[in-house]
């Protein structure tokens, strides 16, 4: 799969692209990330990618020829959805994280300042993504929660896929608890059911816990559920 990143920024992406799940996952060449300056488009001395909105108003606006230009210099040689990680984007979610990890190219646009050009997000892009209802400084982090994301759900990246297919969310509520050795910790032991070696018991305790943690913490991912 090739994720390409147009960012104002690519150097945050150094570290971030060498360690853990992704690191693995671009190392065995399962994923390839290609970062993409927008400045590069730029056409001035000072190679200037905002400036202030028209209408008046505090901030920047990220400015429409140089993202404009890194889009389909990209899209010139791979015919790939535009993703804009914005505030005001839909909320991404273990569903969205699935659909994309299908796919076998994308490219991911980062915004910063205010917001980019309206004309830009009328004409170029094809989804809008946010990573909760806050505000970052930029797109580069929900980038690469979407990356991680994506990632671990590519086959041959985590040791057993299972554990990717069982985490919170992605069968559409909260993960259960989970306990590892000593048996007893800090006069703490271990649920019995869990040392029974009785799987269907395991199974139907831990979709129990499940539901209760979901109800507790994310009661809204039940709304639409039988549970």
């Amino acid at each position: 799969m090739k994720i390409h990143v147009l960012t104002l920024f690519p150097d945050l992406f150094q570290n971030f692209l060498q360690e853990g799940t992704v690191g693995i996952a671009v190392k065995q060449g399962i994923i390839a990330v290609e970062t993409v300056n927008i400045r590069d488009f730029t056409h001035d001395r000072h190679r200037t990618a905002d400036d202030y909105p028209y209408g008046g108003g505090a901030g920047m606006v990220m400015k429409p020829e140089p993202l404009f230009e890194a889009i389909q210099s990209v899209k010139a040689d791979t015919p790939a959805p535009v993703v804009y990680l914005t505030p005001q984007g839909r909320l991404l979610n273990q569903k969205i994280m699935t659909e994309y990890s299908g796919m076998k190219s994308i490219i991911l646009l980062c915004g910063h300042y205010k917001e980019i050009d309206q004309r830009i997000r009328d004409t170029l892009i094809d989804d809008e993504l946010s990573i909760g209802d806050y505000v970052l400084s930029g797109g580069e982090i929900p980038a690469m929660v979407l990356i991680d994301g994506i990632a671990r759900l590519q086959d041959g990246v985590l040791n057993d896929i299972d554990s990717a297919l069982t985490d919170s969310h992605q069968q559409g509520i909260l993960g259960c608890p989970h306990y590892t050795r000593p048996a007893e910790f800090m006069g703490k032991k271990v649920p019995s059911v869990l040392l029974s070696g009785n799987h269907q018991k395991i199974e139907a305790w831990r979709r129990e816990k499940a539901l209760e943690l979901t109800r507790k913490n994310r009661p809204d991912l039940l709304k639409n559920s039988d549970e």
